[in-house]
């Protein structure tokens, strides 16, 4: 639960005034991955999934700072509003999981700096790489977990790579991240996807409610129904 800081006199900036992704398809698959992942996570109220936010690890030095473009950690009430994260104010929690969305400007900070702060002082249990439009990782979705100190790759299954953290798998998809659940074997829809098949499925049963209203006028007229059309596949 978040106390009152010890150190008001610090501050801790929210923002570095630079634009969430290295690229227009950086930001669209960034927002994606937040959004889906807080709707995978909806009913549990101590699942905290975010990004491009700011987190601190030594409180009263806010030098120690990381901005993972996605990430979640679980214990954490996701109700509390927050600018920044400061793990000293969250029981000592920080991310347990990260995706970096990389690219060629980024790659040695990615690769080496972050590396060793997730690894090492943040100790994060998984750590994805993505590279969205392919530009110099091979293959272009990596993962690592935690174990005994370093970190260790994640071997695909079925081509994916599976995250202990979300019980998901994870895969590319053009320049997204697409979510499939293991238990189903389906991909997870995103928030449009939803939306669209819901409207589908509006759409579906306005048209049934109008045949069916046009049957019943037909029987209070005496005359024979016209066939039931075909549903769509």
């Amino acid at each position: 639960m978040a106390t009152a800081s010890t150190r008001p006199d610090v501050f801790y900036p929210e923002s570095d005034g630079e634009p969430m992704g290295e690229t227009l398809q950086h930001r669209d698959a960034n927002i994606d991955l937040i959004l889906s992942l807080q709707d995978w996570f909806a009913d549990d109220p101590l699942a905290y999934i975010s990004g491009d936010e700011f987190v601190y690890w030594v409180e009263g030095d806010p030098r120690f700072v990381v901005s993972p473009d996605v990430w979640g950690t679980r214990g954490i009430d996701k109700t509390i509003i927050r600018n920044v994260y400061k793990t000293w104010l969250e029981g000592g929690k920080g991310p347990e999981f990260v995706i970096e969305l990389t690219s060629p400007s980024t790659r040695r900070e990615d690769r080496g700096k972050k590396f060793r702060i997730y690894r090492d002082d943040l100790k994060v249990f998984e750590y994805f790489l993505f590279d969205p439009l392919g530009e110099y990782l091979k293959p272009r979705f990596q993962g690592y977990r935690l174990a005994e100190g370093e970190y260790r790759p994640i071997e695909p299954v079925d081509g994916r790579l599976p995250s202990e953290f979300l019980g998901l798998h994870l895969e590319p998809e053009g320049h997204f991240l697409r979510l499939h659940d293991p238990a189903t074997g389906r991909r997870l829809l995103n928030r449009l996807e939803r939306l669209e098949e819901a409207e589908r499925g509006r759409r579906e049963a306005e048209a049934e409610i109008d045949r069916l209203r046009r049957e019943l006028e037909a029987l209070r007229a005496g005359q024979k129904p016209g066939p039931k059309p075909k549903k769509r596949k």
